[in-house]
């Protein structure tokens, strides 16, 4: 029987000039952002927000750092209301949860996207929504803004799943008011930990600067805004510790300059698993919009018969397959659904969670190749054909 030996979380290695920046800058002892000169970490924000086209950027500790930052900047407080995605992972949530808001949580359609209709009956309930991206799919942009813009809601972009994707043209993360990024090992650049943040608003970047801990060295930041708009800010907004270190930086640029090949690497790898898994009996794929531009790092995919879904999974595993799946009655690593945080008031969705009862998700690193992903195919259509048929 066909097995399938390559590990679903191993990451392809640092490009070389990555290896060469992080041992410069190990050399040197200068791994704080403030004591570096000059920084790796001001010259990744000037080449962030040149990439996203943003004015400015941020680089942070994590992403979720990312999306806390970004609501205690936008005027979040503890006990108010943030609208996101019913289907997320629990960063996102457990972000509003720590500045001490109330996640409020919309519905997701069966394309995997925050469901616009619901979004927009429950517009009147929260000033901010946290979107996600979540695993790439990216909702309706123009309608989500007109939504949002109507309703006089602040979006912000959890793109931990969307750097280096677009929406009608439009690079993920720069339809709102600010955009969050990821560099966590299993995000489209590594850095074991790390995010970033853009922005086109001035206060609003000067804010997220301050919050992160400048130390009143924010002007060495990349992209400072004037010392004017500093001083509007300046002892207003707590230090809450969230920089990125030169390390991390370092290593981060040399990949942001190889995204454009990574993405086209995963979307070939992508296909021919979607063209197979659309043969597979009992699965159904997700179509990808016409005006949206992904990035196929991962692959999710919609069982028949939910019921079943466990010995498909099971069969798969035997084989060396490797799916999460987001219908169990308990968190399971990094998958998890929306009645399995506690911590969040529980909400009725039903829609989501009929959705969430069919969604399989698998991840698709880079270190494969095409004779892995034709390995892979075989193997879910074999297991497909045996128990979802």
């Amino acid at each position: 029987m066909e097995r399938f030996s390559k590990s679903f979380t191993r990451q392809q290695p640092l490009p070389e000039a990555a290896i060469d920046a992080a041992n410069r800058v190990m050399r040197s002892g200068d791994l704080h952002r403030y004591g570096a000169d000059p920084s790796e970490v001001a010259a990744l924000e000037e080449e962030f927000a040149a990439w996203t086209g943003a004015q400015h950027a941020l680089a942070v500790a994590s992403g979720g750092y990312a999306m806390g930052c970004a609501l205690r900047a936008l005027g979040v407080e503890p006990g108010d209301p943030v609208l996101t995605n019913g289907w997320t992972l629990s960063p996102v949530p457990g972000a509003i949860a720590a500045v001490g808001a109330r996640p409020v949580l919309v519905e997701v359609t069966e394309d995997l996207v925050i469901d616009l209709d619901d979004l927009a009956a429950k517009a009147d309930r929260a000033p901010v929504l946290l979107l996600s991206h979540m695993r790439g799919h990216i909702a309706d942009m123009e309608r989500l803004m007109d939504i949002c813009d109507h309703a006089d809601i602040a979006v912000v972009e959890d793109c931990a799943h969307t750097m280096g994707a677009a929406w009608a043209g439009k690079p993920s993360g720069r339809w709102g008011r600010i955009g969050c990024y990821s560099t966590q090992t299993y995000k489209h650049i590594n850095s074991g930990e790390g995010g970033l943040i853009v922005t086109d608003d001035t206060d609003l970047a000067a804010r997220m600067m301050l919050l992160s801990g400048s130390y009143m060295l924010y002007a060495q930041n990349g992209t400072a805004p004037p010392e004017d708009v500093f001083a509007r800010h300046k002892g207003l907004m707590p230090n809450v510790s969230g920089r990125m270190d030169e390390l991390r930086a370092a290593i981060l640029r040399p990949q942001l300059r190889e995204l454009a090949g990574r993405t086209q690497d995963w979307n070939e790898r992508y296909r021919l698993l979607e063209t197979a898994f659309d043969d597979a009996p009992g699965l159904s794929i997700i179509p990808r919009p016409a005006a949206e531009s992904h990035v196929g790092s991962s692959i999710q995919v919609l069982a028949d018969t939910p019921h079943r879904v466990p010995d498909f999974i099971e069969g798969c595993a035997a084989r060396g397959v490797q799916w999460k799946w987001f219908g169990h009655a308990s968190a399971l690593g990094f998958t998890s659904a929306h009645i399995h945080w506690e911590y969040v008031t529980p909400q009725d969705l039903p829609h989501t969670d009929r959705v969430l009862a069919r969604l399989l998700d698998m991840r698709v690193p880079l270190t494969f190749d095409a004779e892995d992903c034709d390995t892979i195919a075989h193997i879910v259509t074999e297991e497909a054909a045996k128990h979802l048929k």
